[in-house]
């Protein structure tokens, strides 16, 4: 992991951002993903441009930009949005992380 996570809250919860430079959308979904982070201690937000990383690209079948995966501290993935999610979506994705 990036960050030192809260072992009581958010800990290990791992929001991914699957963008391209010439993505309005992704512009976005970064913005909804930082505040959805800033309300669970300890969630990180890690972003991959997929014309630097098409290979990543391909390993999780994204088929477009933007696509969010929200992920457990074990790698289970919670959600998977494609497009721009809400904070709402956001943070009960990283509810159901943190059970994962």
């Amino acid at each position: 992991m990036d960050a030192v996570a809260s072992p009581a809250l958010g800990a290990g919860v791992r929001l991914e951002l699957f963008s391209t430079s010439f993505c309005g959308a992704c512009r976005q979904t970064r913005a909804v993903l930082d505040r959805a982070a800033s309300l669970v201690p300890g969630a990180v937000v890690v972003e991959h441009d997929l014309a630097l990383e098409p290979e990543l690209g391909d390993a999780n079948v994204i088929t477009q930009s933007p696509t969010t995966i929200v992920r457990s501290a074990s790698g289970t993935e919670v959600l998977r949005a494609a497009g721009v999610p809400t904070v709402p979506q956001v943070l009960a994705a990283a509810a159901r992380a943190l059970d994962a």
